[in-house]
């Protein structure tokens, strides 16, 4: 009596049994943990001022499916906030801190990442990003990171808008406008003529950036302005799927409002149009009527 060696059927008798070790492995390293963290508020008088110091913690878990992490794991995210405020004043930007682990570790070891910003709150959104409220009060600001490693996407000085690439198609897609200081440390952007970047985002990158210039330097600087005019994104969904990008003047002025278009055509494909009708070159060349 003889036996044979089949090399191909005691792999597929082993490939189970190794999935089934990787299953209890990834079970192991899920420790059971209980973790605490003070929330804390004070309030001091000296003189005739008041101060209120307040420190928060916030514990929260994500989905699985987290872009740029395994597919079936979660993560366990730690919000910390800190601020402290002089009763009466205008109120300055908090610190804020956001760290993550992979669900099962222990909070206490190093985690994924931490972002440490001048910043008031944060919220996660579609589970893949963190938008961070940076709380300036004289020119609004969001942060766009990433929420699987925490990296910075982009900045924007309109609330991020949300939109999907078709209604067939759910994937999400996001937008936002970056409004360049006069300062602004980069050099494309101190150009006169430039009015702001309209940013367009996939859920871990971003896929385009429009260029919006005046050709009136004047009118350029009117509409970089947060005190003398009101920025706005929108998404239209009818009759042409587009984003809208509105200038406005601030009251007592009349609005006289300046709008330029980009026409959403398909993924990773957005076709711009000005005022004009100028196809897309990477900028948007707008005017006000």
């Amino acid at each position: 009596m003889s036996a044979t060696c089949d090399p191909g059927s005691m792999l597929k008798k082993l490939l189970p049994a190794a999935a089934v070790c990787a299953t209890l492995l990834l079970a192991l390293a899920k420790v059971p943990f209980q973790a605490q963290s003070a929330s804390t508020v004070s309030y001091t008088v000296a003189g005739d001022g008041e101060t209120v110091e307040i420190h928060n913690v916030a514990w929260q878990y994500t989905g699985t499916q987290v872009p740029g992490r395994p597919t079936d794991e979660r993560l366990l995210l730690r919000t910390t906030t800190h601020a402290k405020d002089f009763v009466g004043d205008i109120p300055e930007p908090g610190a804020i801190t956001l760290e993550a682990w992979p669900l099962g570790a222990d909070p206490n070891e190093k985690p994924l990442y931490s972002v440490k910003l001048e910043a008031d709150s944060a919220r996660t959104l579609d589970n893949c990003l963190w938008v961070i409220d940076r709380g300036y009060v004289d020119v609004p600001m969001w942060s766009i990171h990433r929420l699987g490693d925490g990296r910075h996407l982009f900045d924007t000085h309109v609330e991020l808008v949300r939109f999907t690439i078709s209604r067939a198609d759910g994937t999400p897609r996001y937008a936002g406008l970056d409004v360049p200081a006069d300062d602004t440390p980069d050099a494309r952007l101190r150009d006169p003529h430039v009015v702001a970047v309209l940013v367009y985002a996939a859920e871990d990158r971003v896929l385009r950036e429009a260029l919006i210039t005046d050709v009136k330097p004047a009118e350029a600087r009117q509409m970089r302005s947060f005190a003398d005019e009101t920025q706005e994104v929108t998404f239209i969904e009818s009759p042409a799927r587009r984003l809208k990008i509105a200038f406005s003047h601030n009251y007592p002025d009349a609005p006289a409002t300046m709008e330029a278009g980009i026409s959403v055509t398909g993924y990773e494909t957005p076709k711009c149009k000005s005022v004009s009708e100028a196809e897309f070159r990477g900028y948007v060349a707008c005017h006000r009527n």
